[in-house]
């Protein structure tokens, strides 16, 4: 028997859960009040396990399931900085260490206003399963604070980020959590994490954090890879069909790091992106987003993505509204969580949308996905599409721990070789459990699976 279920971001009933899955999911509701990403997070991967849980009872006797609902280590504590004017400051910091069955945790580290326990917990929760589908030998965590970077000078930031891992520091280790970048955390923040983490332990343990610098053990590709990975993958979604990126119209949200990348790879690959976001507007060019001026007022001027508009003859900027509303043939949401509700998905299937592949983590909604299942538009969720980023750390941290230092060309490839791997398994996970073509079920099953025989292998821990 199962039981219906009302999520509150929707008036609508969605799949109802096993009632095996029913109990772990309240038990979560109960343990992890007012979580609402959390929650979605775990629904999401729930509706994908009825079929796994009757082939394999043992993963519900072992107890498999609450097990990986609930995190190893929850680290929460005080940041206090002091601000060029000399006042005391106060953030709040998150680590969360979810699963290690596979590896050391693995997982970036988000500082951001919005950030809280619950935003925390659904990265983590994400990144076991992402991770697990890599095939690297990691598992899965997240961190970060809601101090924002934003506004503040360098300073400012070292000497948050050296309070911060001056707490942080007692918890990770390359055999233990290897944190990296994620929102708000890129290079500038990275170097100042780790000279405090050097500082402290007395070490050069370059495999404590990726997302170096490429002159102090850094990767080549980690900055492009989870753009580059998640159009790899669409570029395997199209080759199902017998189809390439060749003129086709694309939409990218965001103007990030990810959004950017993704922008470069589309174009490589023969496809025109015509629109690209920020939180204050977006631009339409339909000659083609100019990479070069986007990266000089995003990376260097720092400035908000209208100045593309007024560089740029032919483009438009429209304030507010939705990037969504754009006609394209492929749809990247590479933003933030949640960014495309029914609404939005619904704009997206009217403007011609035949894929929707996330760069960034969860942004589309349930009500989203169901839009587009119905709608018949190929889905690919974060965790198989975005893993292109934590794929490249993991390559990062094989090239410290060898001493090594590989070339742009053979790291590329070794992204794209891995992104093909993801693709595949999800393709073929799904037809397994009688969902062809099923791209959230695949990548949620195949995930699922890798972690779930690894904790009963280890035992009850």
């Amino acid at each position: 028997m199962v039981r219906a279920w009302w999520p509150f971001w929707n008036d609508d009933p969605v799949t109802a859960l096993d009632t095996k899955l029913q109990d772990v999911y309240d038990e979560v509701l109960g343990r992890n009040p007012g979580e609402q990403e959390f929650h979605q997070a775990v629904r999401e991967v729930l509706e994908s396990l009825g079929p796994v849980v009757s082939k394999h009872p043992e993963y519900v006797d072992a107890a498999v399931i609450h097990r990986i609902c609930e995190p190893e280590r929850q680290i929460i504590f005080r940041v206090p900085w002091t601000d060029d004017r000399g006042n005391v400051q106060l953030n709040r910091g998150f680590r969360v260490e979810f699963n290690s069955a596979l590896g050391p945790y693995k997982g970036g580290l988000r500082f951001h206003p919005s950030v809280y326990l619950g935003i925390v917990k659904f990265l983590g929760f994400e990144q076991i399963f992402k991770n697990s589908l890599t095939g690297m030998p990691i598992g899965g965590g997240k961190g970060g604070s809601d101090f924002d970077p934003k506004g503040r000078s360098d300073a400012e930031v070292m000497r948050f980020c050296q309070s911060f891992m001056t707490e942080l520091h007692r918890h990770i280790g390359e055999y233990t959590d290897v944190p990296a970048g994620d929102i708000g955390v890129g290079g500038r923040e990275i170097g100042y994490l780790f000279g405090q983490y050097k500082r402290i332990t007395n070490r050069y343990e370059s495999g404590v954090l990726t997302g170096k610098g490429l002159s102090w053990g850094g990767s080549l590709v980690r900055t492009e890879a989870t753009g580059y990975g998640t159009v790899f993958f669409v570029d395997e979604i199209l080759k199902t069909s017998g189809q390439s990126f060749d003129g086709k119209a694309v939409v990218v949200s965001g103007s990030g790091n990810v959004a950017i990348y993704a922008v470069e790879k589309v174009h490589q690959l023969g496809g025109t992106v015509v629109a690209c976001s920020d939180s204050a507007g977006y631009i339409v060019d339909e000659d083609g987003i100019d990479l070069e001026l986007l990266k000089d007022v995003k990376e260097v001027r720092r400035a908000r993505i209208s100045e593309y508009a007024d560089a740029r003859p032919g483009a438009r900027y429209v304030a507010g509204g939705s990037v969504w509303d754009v006609p394209c043939d492929i749809a990247l949401p590479c933003a933030t969580q949640n960014e495309i509700d029914e609404a939005e998905a619904v704009a997206l299937i009217k403007g011609g949308a035949k894929v929707v592949a996330e760069g960034a983590n969860m942004p589309c909604t349930p009500a989203a996905v169901r839009a587009f299942a119905d709608a018949g538009v190929v889905f690919a969720p974060g965790k198989a599409a975005n893993a292109g980023g934590v794929a490249t750390s993991a390559l990062e941290m094989q090239q410290n721990a060898s001493r090594d230092a590989w070339s742009f060309e053979h790291t590329e490839e070794r992204l794209a070789e891995i992104m093909r791997g993801i693709h595949d398994r999800c393709l073929t996970t799904a037809d397994e459990y009688d969902v062809p073509g099923n791209y959230v079920a695949g990548a949620n099953i195949a995930g699922f699976i890798k972690v779930a025989d690894a904790m009963i292998a280890l035992g009850v821990i």
